[in-house]
Protein backbone atom coordinates (compact mmCIF):
# COMPACT_ATOMS: atom_id res chain seq x y z
CA UNK A 1 0.00 0.00 0.00
CA UNK A 2 1.24 3.46 -0.97
CA UNK A 3 0.32 6.88 0.32
CA UNK A 4 -1.47 7.58 -2.97
CA UNK A 5 -3.76 4.61 -2.25
CA UNK A 6 -5.28 6.50 0.70
CA UNK A 7 -7.00 9.04 -1.52
CA UNK A 8 -10.76 8.85 -1.09
CA UNK A 9 -10.56 6.39 1.82
CA UNK A 10 -11.46 6.69 5.50
CA UNK A 11 -8.17 6.83 7.39
CA UNK A 12 -7.41 6.79 11.12
CA UNK A 13 -3.94 7.71 12.38
CA UNK A 14 -3.26 6.02 15.72
CA UNK A 15 -0.76 7.88 17.89
CA UNK A 16 -0.02 11.58 18.25
CA UNK A 17 3.73 11.66 18.83
CA UNK A 18 6.36 12.60 16.27
CA UNK A 19 5.47 9.80 13.85
CA UNK A 20 1.71 10.25 14.21
CA UNK A 21 1.93 13.97 13.54
CA UNK A 22 3.98 13.39 10.40
CA UNK A 23 1.47 10.76 9.25
CA UNK A 24 -1.53 13.06 9.73
CA UNK A 25 -0.02 15.79 7.57
CA UNK A 26 1.16 13.35 4.90
CA UNK A 27 -2.20 11.57 4.70
CA UNK A 28 -4.16 14.84 4.69
CA UNK A 29 -2.25 15.91 1.57
CA UNK A 30 -3.60 12.82 -0.24
CA UNK A 31 -7.22 13.93 0.11
CA UNK A 32 -8.71 11.02 2.07
CA UNK A 33 -12.50 10.78 2.35
CA UNK A 34 -12.07 11.34 6.08
CA UNK A 35 -9.18 11.53 8.52
CA UNK A 36 -9.18 11.19 12.29
CA UNK A 37 -6.38 11.01 14.87
CA UNK A 38 -6.66 8.58 17.78
CA UNK A 39 -4.73 8.80 21.06
CA UNK A 40 -5.72 6.33 23.74
CA UNK A 41 -2.77 7.09 26.02
CA UNK A 42 -2.93 10.82 26.60
CA UNK A 43 -1.32 12.05 29.82
CA UNK A 44 0.60 14.98 31.20
CA UNK A 45 3.48 14.21 28.82
CA UNK A 46 1.31 14.55 25.69
CA UNK A 47 1.96 17.49 23.41
CA UNK A 48 -0.96 19.77 22.44
CA UNK A 49 -3.01 18.88 19.37
CA UNK A 50 -3.67 22.21 17.66
CA UNK A 51 -3.09 24.34 14.56
CA UNK A 52 -2.76 22.55 11.23
CA UNK A 53 -2.91 19.15 12.95
CA UNK A 54 -6.29 19.86 14.52
CA UNK A 55 -7.50 21.32 11.23
CA UNK A 56 -6.41 18.20 9.34
CA UNK A 57 -7.78 15.60 11.75
CA UNK A 58 -10.03 15.78 14.82
CA UNK A 59 -8.56 14.01 17.86
CA UNK A 60 -10.41 11.27 19.72
CA UNK A 61 -9.67 8.45 22.15
CA UNK A 62 -12.44 6.14 20.83
CA UNK A 63 -11.70 2.65 19.53
CA UNK A 64 -14.66 2.98 17.17
CA UNK A 65 -12.74 5.58 15.17
CA UNK A 66 -10.20 2.88 14.34
CA UNK A 67 -12.72 0.12 13.71
CA UNK A 68 -14.72 2.31 11.29
CA UNK A 69 -11.68 3.23 9.17
CA UNK A 70 -10.78 1.68 5.84
CA UNK A 71 -7.10 1.90 6.84
CA UNK A 72 -5.39 2.46 10.19
CA UNK A 73 -1.94 4.06 10.15
CA UNK A 74 -0.42 3.21 13.52
CA UNK A 75 2.56 4.92 15.09
CA UNK A 76 5.58 2.70 15.86
CA UNK A 77 4.93 3.13 19.57
CA UNK A 78 1.62 1.25 19.35
CA UNK A 79 2.57 -2.32 20.31
CA UNK A 80 1.51 -5.44 18.44
CA UNK A 81 0.10 -6.70 21.74
CA UNK A 82 -2.21 -3.74 22.34
CA UNK A 83 -5.79 -5.04 22.94
CA UNK A 84 -7.09 -2.76 20.22
CA UNK A 85 -4.55 -4.21 17.75
CA UNK A 86 -5.86 -7.67 18.57
CA UNK A 87 -9.44 -6.54 17.93
CA UNK A 88 -8.53 -4.80 14.67
CA UNK A 89 -6.87 -7.96 13.38
CA UNK A 90 -9.92 -9.99 14.37
CA UNK A 91 -12.17 -7.56 12.48
CA UNK A 92 -9.90 -7.55 9.42
CA UNK A 93 -9.19 -3.83 9.50
CA UNK A 94 -6.00 -3.10 7.47
CA UNK A 95 -3.23 -1.67 9.67
CA UNK A 96 -0.02 -0.15 8.31
CA UNK A 97 2.56 2.44 9.29
CA UNK A 98 3.96 5.61 7.80
CA UNK A 99 7.31 3.89 7.21
CA UNK A 100 5.65 1.10 5.21
CA UNK A 101 3.67 3.59 3.11
CA UNK A 102 6.84 5.56 2.40
CA UNK A 103 8.99 2.48 1.66
CA UNK A 104 6.54 1.23 -0.96
CA UNK A 105 7.56 4.15 -3.19
CA UNK A 106 11.30 4.36 -2.39
CA UNK A 107 12.63 0.91 -1.47
CA UNK A 108 14.95 0.79 -4.48
CA UNK A 109 16.69 3.98 -3.30
CA UNK A 110 16.98 3.04 0.35
CA UNK A 111 19.45 1.53 2.79
CA UNK A 112 17.65 0.28 5.89
CA UNK A 113 19.62 -0.41 9.08
CA UNK A 114 18.19 -2.17 12.11
CA UNK A 115 19.52 -4.15 15.08
CA UNK A 116 18.97 -4.68 18.77
CA UNK A 117 22.11 -2.56 19.33
CA UNK A 118 24.13 -0.33 17.03
CA UNK A 119 21.53 0.69 14.45
CA UNK A 120 21.82 4.42 15.18
CA UNK A 121 25.60 4.56 15.00
CA UNK A 122 25.80 2.27 11.97
CA UNK A 123 23.15 4.08 9.94
CA UNK A 124 24.73 7.43 10.78
CA UNK A 125 28.15 6.08 9.76
CA UNK A 126 26.75 4.81 6.45
CA UNK A 127 25.31 8.23 5.66
CA UNK A 128 28.50 10.01 6.74
CA UNK A 129 30.83 7.74 4.77
CA UNK A 130 28.66 7.87 1.65
CA UNK A 131 28.82 11.65 1.70
CA UNK A 132 32.62 11.49 2.04
CA UNK A 133 32.97 9.46 -1.18
CA UNK A 134 30.70 11.75 -3.17
CA UNK A 135 27.40 9.91 -2.73
CA UNK A 136 24.84 12.44 -1.43
CA UNK A 137 22.04 10.95 0.65
CA UNK A 138 19.17 11.83 2.96
CA UNK A 139 19.24 10.38 6.47
CA UNK A 140 16.24 9.78 8.73
CA UNK A 141 13.92 7.29 10.38
CA UNK A 142 14.11 6.16 13.98
CA UNK A 143 17.03 8.55 14.53
CA UNK A 144 14.40 11.23 15.15
CA UNK A 145 13.25 12.28 11.67
CA UNK A 146 10.07 10.48 10.53
CA UNK A 147 10.43 9.23 6.97
CA UNK A 148 7.22 11.03 6.02
CA UNK A 149 9.01 14.29 6.79
CA UNK A 150 11.90 13.53 4.41
CA UNK A 151 12.17 15.11 0.95
CA UNK A 152 10.43 12.95 -1.63
CA UNK A 153 12.91 13.13 -4.51
CA UNK A 154 16.34 12.13 -3.14
CA UNK A 155 18.50 9.67 -5.10
CA UNK A 156 19.62 7.83 -1.96
CA UNK A 157 18.10 7.41 1.50
CA UNK A 158 19.69 5.93 4.61
CA UNK A 159 17.24 4.97 7.36
CA UNK A 160 17.58 3.78 10.90
CA UNK A 161 14.62 1.45 11.52
CA UNK A 162 13.30 0.10 14.80
CA UNK A 163 11.69 -3.31 15.21
CA UNK A 164 8.33 -1.52 15.37
CA UNK A 165 8.94 0.20 12.03
CA UNK A 166 10.17 -3.01 10.41
CA UNK A 167 7.16 -5.02 11.50
CA UNK A 168 4.64 -3.58 9.00
CA UNK A 169 6.90 -3.32 5.96
CA UNK A 170 5.69 -4.97 2.77
CA UNK A 171 8.76 -3.84 0.80
CA UNK A 172 12.41 -4.36 1.78
CA UNK A 173 15.01 -1.66 1.15
CA UNK A 174 17.52 -2.29 -1.62
CA UNK A 175 20.26 -2.83 1.00
CA UNK A 176 19.28 -4.10 4.44
CA UNK A 177 21.78 -4.14 7.30
CA UNK A 178 21.38 -5.80 10.70
CA UNK A 179 23.87 -5.08 13.47
CA UNK A 180 22.84 -7.35 16.35
CA UNK A 181 19.99 -9.56 17.49
CA UNK A 182 19.03 -10.26 21.10
CA UNK A 183 15.75 -10.14 23.04
CA UNK A 184 14.28 -6.63 23.19
CA UNK A 185 10.84 -5.03 23.53
CA UNK A 186 9.28 -8.42 24.21
CA UNK A 187 6.20 -6.90 25.86
CA UNK A 188 5.41 -4.92 22.72
CA UNK A 189 5.97 -7.77 20.27
CA UNK A 190 4.49 -10.65 22.25
CA UNK A 191 7.61 -12.73 22.86
CA UNK A 192 11.18 -13.40 21.75
CA UNK A 193 10.39 -15.12 18.45
CA UNK A 194 7.75 -12.51 17.65
CA UNK A 195 10.34 -9.78 18.20
CA UNK A 196 12.82 -11.53 15.91
CA UNK A 197 10.09 -12.00 13.29
CA UNK A 198 9.20 -8.31 13.33
CA UNK A 199 12.84 -7.20 13.30
CA UNK A 200 13.76 -9.53 10.44
CA UNK A 201 10.73 -8.46 8.42
CA UNK A 202 13.19 -5.88 7.09
CA UNK A 203 14.67 -8.60 4.87
CA UNK A 204 11.50 -10.56 4.12
CA UNK A 205 10.54 -8.79 0.88
CA UNK A 206 13.41 -9.21 -1.54
CA UNK A 207 16.30 -6.88 -0.68
CA UNK A 208 19.13 -6.86 -3.23
CA UNK A 209 21.73 -7.24 -0.46
CA UNK A 210 21.73 -8.18 3.23
CA UNK A 211 24.65 -7.11 5.41
CA UNK A 212 24.96 -8.51 8.92
CA UNK A 213 27.38 -8.56 11.85
CA UNK A 214 28.86 -12.04 11.60
CA UNK A 215 30.37 -11.77 15.10
CA UNK A 216 26.84 -12.00 16.54
CA UNK A 217 26.39 -15.77 16.71
CA UNK A 218 22.61 -15.72 16.95
CA UNK A 219 22.30 -13.32 14.04
CA UNK A 220 24.75 -15.31 11.92
CA UNK A 221 22.83 -18.53 12.53
CA UNK A 222 19.66 -16.93 11.16
CA UNK A 223 21.17 -15.08 8.19
CA UNK A 224 24.25 -16.89 6.88
CA UNK A 225 22.17 -18.93 4.41
CA UNK A 226 19.96 -16.07 3.23
CA UNK A 227 20.35 -15.25 -0.49
CA UNK A 228 22.46 -12.14 -0.96
CA UNK A 229 23.71 -12.12 2.66
CA UNK A 230 27.22 -10.86 3.46
CA UNK A 231 28.89 -11.07 6.86
CA UNK A 232 31.02 -8.25 8.28
CA UNK A 233 33.21 -8.14 11.39
CA UNK A 234 34.54 -11.67 10.72
CA UNK A 235 37.34 -13.25 8.69
CA UNK A 236 36.56 -12.87 5.01
CA UNK A 237 34.66 -9.64 5.52
CA UNK A 238 35.52 -6.15 6.67
CA UNK A 239 37.14 -6.72 10.05
CA UNK A 240 39.46 -5.41 12.75
CA UNK A 241 42.90 -7.00 13.16
CA UNK A 242 44.88 -5.48 16.00
CA UNK A 243 44.60 -1.77 15.36
CA UNK A 244 43.86 -2.09 11.65
CA UNK A 245 40.64 -1.97 9.68
CA UNK A 246 40.94 -4.56 6.92
CA UNK A 247 39.02 -5.04 3.69
CA UNK A 248 37.70 -8.54 2.85
CA UNK A 249 40.85 -9.27 0.82
CA UNK A 250 43.09 -8.30 3.75
CA UNK A 251 44.06 -4.86 2.48
CA UNK A 252 44.62 -2.38 5.32
CA UNK A 253 42.27 0.58 5.01
CA UNK A 254 43.21 2.67 8.06
CA UNK A 255 43.73 2.49 11.81
CA UNK A 256 40.82 1.47 14.07
CA UNK A 257 41.65 4.51 16.21
CA UNK A 258 40.62 6.79 13.35
CA UNK A 259 37.04 6.22 14.50
CA UNK A 260 36.76 7.88 17.90
CA UNK A 261 34.05 5.61 19.30
CA UNK A 262 34.55 3.54 22.44
CA UNK A 263 33.91 -0.20 22.54
CA UNK A 264 34.31 -3.36 20.46
CA UNK A 265 30.70 -3.12 19.35
CA UNK A 266 31.44 0.18 17.60
CA UNK A 267 34.35 -1.42 15.72
CA UNK A 268 31.81 -3.96 14.49
CA UNK A 269 29.42 -1.19 13.49
CA UNK A 270 32.16 0.35 11.34
CA UNK A 271 32.71 -2.98 9.58
CA UNK A 272 29.00 -3.31 8.82
CA UNK A 273 28.90 0.26 7.48
CA UNK A 274 31.84 -0.41 5.13
CA UNK A 275 30.13 -3.56 3.84
CA UNK A 276 26.99 -1.51 3.11
CA UNK A 277 29.06 0.92 1.04
CA UNK A 278 30.46 -2.00 -0.94
CA UNK A 279 26.94 -3.28 -1.60
CA UNK A 280 26.13 0.14 -3.01
CA UNK A 281 29.05 -0.09 -5.44
CA UNK A 282 31.67 1.90 -3.51
CA UNK A 283 35.27 0.61 -3.80
CA UNK A 284 36.37 1.05 -0.18
CA UNK A 285 40.02 0.23 -0.96
CA UNK A 286 40.21 2.87 -3.67
CA UNK A 287 38.53 5.38 -1.34
CA UNK A 288 40.50 4.44 1.79
CA UNK A 289 41.97 7.92 2.21
CA UNK A 290 38.57 9.64 2.08
CA UNK A 291 37.05 7.01 4.36
CA UNK A 292 39.80 7.44 6.96
CA UNK A 293 39.31 11.22 6.96
CA UNK A 294 35.56 10.74 7.29
CA UNK A 295 36.03 8.30 10.19
CA UNK A 296 38.21 10.85 11.99
CA UNK A 297 35.57 13.52 11.46
CA UNK A 298 32.64 11.40 12.64
CA UNK A 299 31.03 12.86 15.74
CA UNK A 300 29.67 10.46 18.37
CA UNK A 301 25.89 10.54 18.44
CA UNK A 302 24.08 12.08 21.40
CA UNK A 303 22.81 9.69 24.09
CA UNK A 304 25.11 6.84 23.00
CA UNK A 305 28.14 6.63 25.28
CA UNK A 306 28.31 10.44 25.12
CA UNK A 307 30.72 11.79 27.75
CA UNK A 308 29.76 14.89 29.74
CA UNK A 309 32.43 17.18 31.14
CA UNK A 310 32.34 17.53 34.93
CA UNK A 311 34.62 19.82 36.99
CA UNK A 312 35.29 17.14 39.63
CA UNK A 313 37.17 14.82 37.30
CA UNK A 314 34.40 12.23 37.24
CA UNK A 315 33.42 11.04 33.79
CA UNK A 316 29.66 11.13 33.35
CA UNK A 317 28.36 9.15 30.37
CA UNK A 318 24.95 9.45 28.73
CA UNK A 319 23.96 6.13 27.17
CA UNK A 320 20.22 6.62 27.60
CA UNK A 321 19.50 4.81 24.34
CA UNK A 322 20.71 1.56 25.90
CA UNK A 323 17.18 0.21 26.34
CA UNK A 324 18.01 -3.45 26.97
CA UNK A 325 20.28 -5.23 29.48
CA UNK A 326 22.42 -6.49 26.58
CA UNK A 327 23.05 -2.91 25.47
CA UNK A 328 23.97 -1.97 29.05
CA UNK A 329 26.46 -4.84 29.09
CA UNK A 330 28.12 -3.45 25.93
CA UNK A 331 28.35 -0.04 27.61
CA UNK A 332 29.90 -1.45 30.78
CA UNK A 333 32.39 -3.35 28.65
CA UNK A 334 33.46 -0.08 26.99
CA UNK A 335 34.71 1.23 30.37
CA UNK A 336 36.35 -1.97 31.56
CA UNK A 337 39.23 -1.28 33.93
CA UNK A 338 37.90 1.97 35.40
CA UNK A 339 35.91 2.41 38.64
CA UNK A 340 32.32 2.37 37.48
CA UNK A 341 28.86 3.25 38.79
CA UNK A 342 26.05 2.36 36.41
CA UNK A 343 22.50 3.74 36.68
CA UNK A 344 19.88 1.28 35.43
CA UNK A 345 16.09 1.15 35.26
CA UNK A 346 13.17 2.50 33.29
CA UNK A 347 9.96 1.13 31.82
CA UNK A 348 9.49 -2.37 33.24
CA UNK A 349 8.75 -4.80 30.42
CA UNK A 350 9.06 -7.90 32.58
CA UNK A 351 12.43 -8.95 31.17
CA UNK A 352 14.50 -11.76 32.61
CA UNK A 353 17.77 -10.30 33.98
CA UNK A 354 19.66 -13.59 34.24
CA UNK A 355 22.04 -12.66 31.41
CA UNK A 356 22.74 -9.31 33.12
CA UNK A 357 23.55 -11.11 36.38
CA UNK A 358 25.76 -13.65 34.61
CA UNK A 359 27.67 -10.86 32.90
CA UNK A 360 28.31 -8.94 36.13
CA UNK A 361 29.20 -12.15 37.95
CA UNK A 362 32.24 -12.38 35.67
CA UNK A 363 32.95 -8.63 35.90
CA UNK A 364 35.16 -6.79 38.36
CA UNK A 365 33.87 -4.62 41.23
CA UNK A 366 31.04 -2.32 40.17
CA UNK A 367 28.27 -0.21 41.70
CA UNK A 368 24.74 -0.49 40.31
CA UNK A 369 22.02 2.06 41.16
CA UNK A 370 18.47 1.06 40.24
CA UNK A 371 15.77 3.65 39.50
CA UNK A 372 12.04 3.09 38.86
CA UNK A 373 10.40 1.16 37.45
CA UNK A 374 12.59 -1.79 36.50
CA UNK A 375 15.64 -0.83 38.57
CA UNK A 376 14.42 -2.64 41.66
CA UNK A 377 14.13 -5.95 39.79
CA UNK A 378 17.55 -5.45 38.19
CA UNK A 379 19.09 -4.82 41.61
CA UNK A 380 17.26 -7.83 43.04
CA UNK A 381 18.72 -10.02 40.29
CA UNK A 382 22.23 -9.12 41.51
CA UNK A 383 21.79 -10.33 45.09
CA UNK A 384 24.59 -12.55 46.31
CA UNK A 385 27.29 -11.06 44.07
CA UNK A 386 29.79 -9.87 46.67
CA UNK A 387 31.79 -7.69 44.28
CA UNK A 388 28.66 -5.85 43.06
CA UNK A 389 27.29 -3.08 45.27
CA UNK A 390 23.67 -2.69 44.15
CA UNK A 391 21.01 -0.47 45.67
CA UNK A 392 17.66 1.06 44.75
CA UNK A 393 17.20 4.84 44.71
CA UNK A 394 14.09 6.96 44.31
CA UNK A 395 14.68 8.57 40.92
CA UNK A 396 17.27 9.71 38.38
CA UNK A 397 18.18 12.89 40.24
CA UNK A 398 18.78 10.95 43.45
CA UNK A 399 20.86 8.44 41.50
CA UNK A 400 23.18 11.16 40.22
CA UNK A 401 23.68 12.56 43.73
CA UNK A 402 24.32 9.07 45.09
CA UNK A 403 26.74 8.29 42.25
CA UNK A 404 28.82 11.33 43.14
CA UNK A 405 29.09 10.02 46.69
CA UNK A 406 30.16 6.48 45.87
CA UNK A 407 32.27 6.84 42.70
CA UNK A 408 36.04 7.45 43.03
CA UNK A 409 37.34 10.73 41.58
CA UNK A 410 38.84 9.02 38.52
CA UNK A 411 35.76 6.88 37.95
CA UNK A 412 32.86 6.74 35.53
CA UNK A 413 29.16 7.35 36.18
CA UNK A 414 27.25 5.65 33.39
CA UNK A 415 23.56 6.15 32.66
CA UNK A 416 22.84 2.99 30.67
CA UNK A 417 19.31 2.12 31.78
CA UNK A 418 18.70 -1.22 30.10
CA UNK A 419 15.09 -0.07 29.69
CA UNK A 420 13.06 2.47 27.69
CA UNK A 421 12.23 5.91 29.07
CA UNK A 422 8.45 5.99 28.69
CA UNK A 423 6.28 6.48 31.75
CA UNK A 424 8.59 8.73 33.73
CA UNK A 425 9.82 10.68 30.70
CA UNK A 426 8.35 11.79 27.38
CA UNK A 427 11.09 10.06 25.39
CA UNK A 428 14.82 9.35 25.51
CA UNK A 429 15.69 13.01 24.85
CA UNK A 430 13.65 14.00 27.90
CA UNK A 431 15.50 11.44 30.06
CA UNK A 432 18.84 12.58 28.70
CA UNK A 433 18.05 16.22 29.45
CA UNK A 434 17.03 15.31 33.00
CA UNK A 435 20.33 13.47 33.47
CA UNK A 436 22.38 16.41 32.21
CA UNK A 437 20.46 18.80 34.46
CA UNK A 438 20.97 16.55 37.49
CA UNK A 439 24.72 16.44 36.79
CA UNK A 440 24.86 20.22 36.56
CA UNK A 441 22.74 20.81 39.67
CA UNK A 442 24.63 18.27 41.79
CA UNK A 443 28.11 19.57 40.98
CA UNK A 444 29.93 21.08 43.95
CA UNK A 445 29.97 24.87 44.03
Amino acid sequence: MRLADLQGRRVAVWGTGREGRAAVLAVAARQPASLVAVDDGGNFLSLPWEGELAAAAPLTDRYEALAEADVVVRSPGVPQTHPWMVKLREQGVPVTQGTALWMADRADRTVGVTGSKGKSTTSSLVSHLLTAVGRPNVYGGNIGVPVLDLPADADQYVLELSSYQCSDLTDSPRVAAITALFPEHLDAHGGEEEYYRDKLNLIAHGPKAIIYNGADAGLAARLRDQPGATAANVDGGFRIAGDDVLAPDGTRLFARTALNLTGRHNAGNLCVALAVLTALGVDCVAHATELEAAARGFQPLPHRLAEIVDPTGLTFVDDTLATSPHATMHAIDAYDGRPLTVIVGGTDRGLDYTAFRDYLEAHGPITVLGIPDSGARMVDALKGLDHVHAEVVDDLVTAVHRARAVTPADGVVLLSPGAPSYGKFRNFEHRSAAYAEAIKDSAPA
